[in-house]
């Protein structure tokens, strides 16, 4: 990241109130940015934007992307330079017990926000975050690359492909730079795999599951050990987005495109690993089982190749798979123990910048 960029920017956050739009509204306040956050309260709890003390330091705007005239009217009134689009229904799960909602906050939330955007003067540059999963999986083992073809065969991946069709609809129909020059708003697709870390508390996923479970002495259920997922700390991919929209600003339509950023291919590991892994580092007698009962089909492995973020954008993950969960393990572990969630939040933020400035200077 260039971290003297930031300062000063006005940047519009969609889903700034959830756990990754709370570890990305934190870092851009600390980048010095101007943020102003609009979401719908999420229901997890503990809640970490509160936790950490956000809505002070920001303009917190509580509103649904499914609403066009009210997110308009937000943009007008705020006019921000930069966009990160983040407001999801995230969980698949859920999308197969709420596909309407699902499909109605990844689908019509998306053209509501990109609509709405080319109607707002100052707006330079737009990142619309979708997810590893907009991709027809085949369970290869090879990495997905950005060419590759969409797909998904539950409402959560399908809404997903659907968003990023809509992302390249609107770009070559209005953010086409040919018809509005370099002034004109530079619009881009980010896709992450399974980010982590410190205070997500969100059903249905497995650090929270197991966090939940070792805190209260308990076991922890798991539905598929054997399944591969790409998981990465919050912040690497975080950190990813802000320099796409860098180059979106400076750079303009070269960038105007999809991009991966998941983790290194042994940072791939079974849930099972990932789940002793934490056992381990817990330790009080944690453990896991298998869950047997009925589920949802998910995809048994899932991999991105992320050559061109890291020879195209300078950009690759700072925190291998180990330390991605001690740094995971240590938040929860201090937060069960009394410590300030802020503090400790800011400490690993902190952190996080002073690896990504060392690396930019090698």
């Amino acid at each position: 990241m260039n971290h003297s960029f930031w300062k000063g920017k006005r940047v519009f956050v969609t889903g700034h109130s959830g756990f990754k739009g709370t570890w990305l509204s934190m870092l851009l306040l600390e980048l010095g940015a101007e943020v102003t956050g609009y979401s719908l309260l999420p229901p997890s709890s503990p809640y970490l934007f509160d936790l950490v003390g956000l809505r002070g330091l920001l303009n917190s705007l509580e509103g649904d992307v499914c609403e066009y005239q009210q997110l308009k009217g937000a943009l007008e009134q705020y006019r921000p330079q930069i966009v990160i689009h983040m407001a999801a229904q995230s969980l698949v799960r859920r999308s197969y017990q709420d596909p309407l909602t699902t499909y109605s906050t990844n689908i019509m939330g998306t053209v509501n926000l990109l609509e709405a955007s080319r109607h707002v003067e100052g707006i330079r540059a737009v990142v619309n975050v979708t997810s590893d999963k907009c991709y027809e999986n085949r369970g290869t083992a090879t990495g997905y690359r950005e060419e590759e073809s969409l797909g998904g065969s539950d409402p959560y991946s399908s809404s997903k492909a659907c968003a990023e069709l809509i992302t390249s609809a609107f770009r070559s129909s209005f953010f086409n730079s040919t018809k509005n020059g370099d002034s004109g708003i530079h619009l881009a697709s980010a896709r992450a795999g399974n980010v982590i870390g410190g205070g997500d508390w969100a059903p249905d996923r497995l650090i929270p599951d197991v966090i939940k479970a070792f805190s209260k002495n308990e076991p922890v259920k798991i539905r598929n050990p054997k399944a591969i997922r790409p998981w990465q700390h919050v912040l690497d991919p975080i950190s990813g987005y802000l320099k796409l929209a860098e180059r979106l600003w400076s750079k303009h339509a070269r960038y105007a495109n999809a991009w991966n950023f998941g983790p290194s291919a042994t940072t791939a590991k079974p849930v099972a690993w990932i789940t002793q892994y934490i056992a381990n580092s817990w330790g009080n007698g944690a453990k896991w089982e298998c869950d047997r009962g009925e589920h949802y089909k998910e995809s048994s492995c899932l991999k991105l190749n992320s050559t061109k973020s890291r020879l195209r954008l300078g950009w690759s993950p700072l925190l291998n798979i180990r330390k991605t969960l001690d740094w995971t393990i240590s938040w929860y572990k201090r937060f069960y123990a009394g410590e300030d969630a802020r503090a400790i939040t800011l400490e690993q933020l902190h952190t996080f910048r002073q690896l990504d400035s060392t690396k930019a200077r090698d």
